[in-house]
C-alpha cells in the first residue's frame, strides 16, 4: 500500500482533509519501492517524513523478479538489499523517473554500477555501521573452527564423548600464531583489534596498495598475497568483491599456505573458488574452513563442503544483530530522502 500518514497529517491541520484533496497531494510525493520488510527503524522514518510515498514487499522472502520489474516502474526511489540484482532490465523497467537507489548493505557487487552511473542515478550504501557486529562474527566463526566446535557438540549429543583422550577434538589456538588480513579496511581493523588480546604474535595484510593509516592502528605488516598465504596461521578475507577479487581464493593461495592454517571468509562468496577450497580441505592442504558467504547463497544442503567435518558454514549472518540490522535500515532511508531532496547523502556511493 502507498502511504504517508505524515503527509495526511499536515493536510489536516491546513484545511479538511477530502479524500480527492489527500490523492492528489499524495500524487506529488515522489514514489518510492522498498524491496523488503526492513527492520522498523527504517521504514519508521520514511513514514514520519511526510516526503515519499512508499510501497514495500512485505515479507522476509525475496520479491519475485516479476513483481520487482512491475512494481519500480515510474517509481523515484528504491530501497533494496543484496538480493535484488539492479541491472540494465531493471532500470529500464522503473523508467527515467528513477533518480536514487538505496542499498541496505555495505557490499554493491549486485548493482550494475555501469548502468547507474551511464543514467545519473545516485546511489547509497550502509558501510560501517556493521563494522562491529562483522567483526565479532568473524572472531567467533574463527574460533568455533580453529577449536571444532561443531564437531564437539555433534559428538557430545550424539554418544561420542566417551573417556579422555589425549588428541581428541584437538584445534588450533590463536596464542604465538601470525594472523593475515586480505583487504585492510575497517573490518579487518576491527577483527585484529578483537584478536590481539588472544595474544597473536604478528597481523600482516595484503591489499592492492599498503594502508598505513589502517595499518598502524594495528602494527599490522604488508606483504605480497603469496606471503600472506604461506606465513597466516589463520586467515580472514575482509575484501569486497570486485572483477580483480572474484575467485582470488583460488588452489593457487591454497596450496601455499600451511596444513594448521584456518581460513575464514565473511567478506563475498564469489571470491573464493568453492571446488578449490573443497580439494584444499578435503586433501588436508589446510586444516579447517570457517564460511559465512557462499556461492550460490542458500548454498544446496548437497555441496560437497557440508560433508567436511573441517568445514563451518553459517548462513550470511554476519551483521545480523538487532542493533546493526535497524542501524542499517535507517541509514537506507536516510540516504534514500537526502537523495530524493537533492542533498548530500550521509553514505554515498562514488561511481
Amino acid at each position: 500500500m502507498w502511504c504517508s500518514r505524515t503527509a495526511l497529517g499536515r493536510l489536516q491541520k491546513i484545511t479538511p482533509c477530502t479524500v480527492t484533496g489527500f490523492h492528489r497531494a499524495m500524487s506529488m510525493l515522489p514514489k518510492v519501492y522498498v524491496t523488503r520488510k526492513v527492520p522498523p527503524a527504517g521504514l519508521e522514518i520514511l513514514r514520519k517524513s511526510g516526503q515519499v510515498q512508499f510501497e514495500m514487499w512485505d515479507s522476509d522472502d525475496p520479491v519475485p523478479r516479476v513483481e520487482l520489474l512491475k512494481k519500480v516502474k515510474g517509481c523515484d526511489g528504491i530501497l533494496c538489499v543484496l538480493t535484488e540484482k539492479i541491472d540494465a532490465h531493471l532500470l529500464d523497467a522503473a523508467g527515467p523517473n528513477l533518480k536514487v537507489l538505496s542499498t541496505m548493505s555495505v557490499g554493491f557487487d549486485h548493482l550494475s554500477l555501469d548502468e547507474l552511473k551511464k543514467r545519473g542515478i545516485r546511489v547509497g550504501y550502509t558501510p560501517e555501521v556493521l563494522t562491529d557486529a562483522v567483526a565479532e562474527l568473524t572472531v567467533a566463526l574463527l574460533l568455533t573452527t580453529s577449536r571444532r566446535l561443531i564437531e564437539a557438540t555433534h559428538e557430545a549429543k550424539t554418544g561420542g564423548w566417551g573417556t579422555w583422550r589425549t588428541l581428541w577434538l584437538c584445534g588450533h589456538e590463536l596464542a604465538n600464531s601470525t594472523v593475515g588480513i586480505l583487504g585492510l579496511g575497517r573490518i579487518g581493523v576491527a577483527i585484529a583489534e578483537r584478536l590481539k588480546p588472544f595474544k597473536v604474535k604478528k597481523f600482516i595484510y595484503s591489499d592492492v596498495e599498503p594502508r598505513p593509516e589502517l595499518a598502524n592502528i594495528i602494527e599490522a605488516e604488508y606483504v605480497s598475497l603469496d606471503e600472506l598465504a604461506k606465513e597466516s596461521d589463520f586467515l580472514a578475507i575482509c575484501c569486497a568483491l570486485t572483477p580483480e577479487t572474484h575467485g582470488i581464493c583460488n588452489w593457487n593461495l591454497f596450496s601455499k599456505m600451511k596444513k594448521n592454517a584456518i581460513f575464514i571468509n565473511t567478506s563475498r562468496g564469489g571470491v573464493v573458488n568453492q571446488e578449490d577450497l573443497y580439494e584444499a580441505l578435503s586433501t588436508g592442504r589446510i586444516a579447517g574452513a570457517g564460511l559465512d558467504v557462499t556461492t550460490p547463497e542458500p548454498l544446496p544442503t548437497h555441496h560437497p563442503l557440508f560433508t567436511l567435518k573441517n568445514c563451518v558454514i553459517l548462513p550470511h549472518i554476519a551483521s545480523a544483530s538487532y542493533t546493526t540490522r535497524n542501524s542499517m535500515s535507517a541509514l537506507a532511508a536516510n540516504n534514500l530522502l537526502a537523495g530524493l531532496r537533492g542533498e548530500r547523502m550521509p553514505k554515498e556511493l562514488k561511481l
